[in-house]
């Protein structure tokens, strides 16, 4: 009878289960809770809260972001920071500049005053954004190939995997965040208005670098663009006006913070050039005879010039101290008067041709001129140490769905 079965259900082409393969299915399904498991925690591995943002030197992304490092304190920095430790509540990274990082960290970049200061930080990659916000549409019957290696593909469903192993937990969970923000200042009428971030870039970041090329080359080291900054400013002001009502800031405690800081305010002698980078001195020089026959120095730099970050400017460096060119560059545009040309000065890069078009002499602060910066100052401390516990609050009043940790901590519930 028993063969008989057998033969007809081997016609139909069926097969009957059997005990072993039920074991082999159950032991499947442990490794694959055991993998999901390890993911877990390979992304959450690089977790590390960031300590002390305001004042230590060591602020660490997470989801494997770049660790930043920092030499000395500038309270200067302090009106980037909100909500960085909110990683310690459970509430994930809040996006802001510092917290969403995963580029290769980049040179420390010098301040006007000769201190380094850490790298701007990126926002996350655009690819790992865009895979971990929305469940990739990858649910296919073929999974779409982005790649192939000697004809082995390389599918999106590996891609995502891969990203979300590497991170992708902490990156959703900050984009919950960012969501939860904008979302509270709808409700409360908040806007951000394009002044509002022109204005935080000159009065923050363009004042902090010196000048606004040295916020693009911190920029670039970051994987940057000042779009990205722009966009990531939003939620950064957002935040801060929505926590701001709740902040009280004393006149002695502006006091206080200039006398304990008052070096950092001081402005250092600065100059502002034009370059010109050419590869070989005999070009140098011969730039040199065109401008002393009449030639306009501008149209010089937009059409010889090799360096990419001034040459659309004419060469314009805009204003930079000591300790932000490389030692022969600040030697030869500080010995320079004002309109005056040096000779071919030798750079890591070539030769540059160097106009000191303005300066700058030192100047010491004072605490009337700097009592609006240092008290916006204090605000963002008192928002960043605010923060953390206002998400996750938010977070606790809100539905929130997140399939990836949902799916993560589903082998273990069972």
């Amino acid at each position: 009878m028993e063969d008989k079965e057998k033969k007809e259900l081997e016609a139909a082409g069926g097969t009957a289960s059997r005990p072993e393969d039920e074991a082999t299915e159950t032991e499947g399904t442990a490794e694959t809770a055991e993998t999901a498991g390890k993911a877990e925690g390979q992304a959450r591995g690089t977790d590390e809260p960031a300590v002390q943002p305001e004042h230590e030197g060591a602020d660490k992304t997470t989801g494997g972001a770049v660790e930043l490092t920092k030499a000395e304190y500038d309270p200067a920095l302090d009106a980037q920071h909100t909500a960085q430790d909110a990683g310690e509540h459970g509430g994930g990274d809040v996006p802001v500049m510092e917290a969403e990082d995963l580029a290769e960290q980049g040179t420390p970049v010098q301040t006007a005053s000769g201190g380094k200061l850490w790298p701007i930080i990126s926002l996350v990659l655009a690819v790992l954004l865009i895979v971990v916000l929305i469940k990739p549409p990858f649910a296919t019957k073929k999974a779409e190939a982005v790649a192939t290696v000697n004809g082995v593909e390389i599918t999106k469903d590996q891609l995502y995997n891969e990203l979300v192993t590497q991170g992708g937990e902490q990156v959703l969970s900050s984009l919950i965040d960012r969501q939860l923000i904008n979302q509270e200042a709808k409700k409360q009428n908040i806007t951000i208005t394009d002044a509002d971030i022109d204005a935080e870039i000159k009065d923050t970041y363009i004042a902090q670098f010196g000048s606004e090329e040295a916020l693009n080359q911190a920029l670039v080291q970051s994987g940057m663009t000042m779009e990205d900054l722009r966009n990531q400013l939003v939620t950064t002001l957002e935040l801060t006006k929505l926590l701001e009502p709740q902040v009280k800031v004393t006149d002695d405690q502006v006091k206080e913070m200039f006398e304990t800081y008052k070096e950092s305010f001081n402005t250092p002698e600065q100059v502002r050039a034009s370059i010109i980078l050419v590869k070989t001195e005999a070009e140098a020089k011969d730039i040199i005879k065109q401008l002393k026959e009449g030639a306009d120095f501008a149209e010089l730099a937009k059409s010889k010039s090799l360096d990419t970050a001034t040459k659309e400017q004419g060469g314009d460096t805009d204003f930079f101290a000591r300790g932000q060119k490389e030692t022969a560059v600040e030697d030869a545009a500080f010995k320079l008067a004002k309109d005056q040309i040096s000779d071919p000065v030798k750079t890591s890069e070539g030769y540059q041709v160097i106009k000191v078009t303005d300066r700058k002499e030192a100047h010491t602060a004072t605490l009337e001129e700097k009592k609006e910066e240092v008290r916006k100052m204090l605000v963002n401390q008192q928002v960043s140490q605010m923060s953390a516990t206002w998400l996750q609050n938010l977070r606790s009043n809100s539905k929130i769905t997140n399939t990836l940790t949902d799916a993560n901590s589903a082998p273990a519930a069972q």
